[in-house]
């Protein structure tokens, strides 16, 4: 009984979840993270670099 509840409480994190990642308000913000790797211009990790270039 107890895993069936788990189970229920699971598919419908699952579908919300997969409702939020396709909602069409979503998309620019979703597209916007995907172009992030592409960028060209990269923020340096280490913050004695950013002086370096200044």
């Amino acid at each position: 009984m107890l895993g069936g509840i788990i189970t229920a409480i699971l598919l419908l994190l699952f579908i919300g979840g997969w409702i939020y990642v396709w909602s069409p308000r979503r998309r620019d913000e979703f597209d916007a993270a995907a172009r992030l790797p592409l960028d060209d211009q990269q923020q340096p990790d280490d913050p004695r670099e950013r002086n370096d270039r200044s």
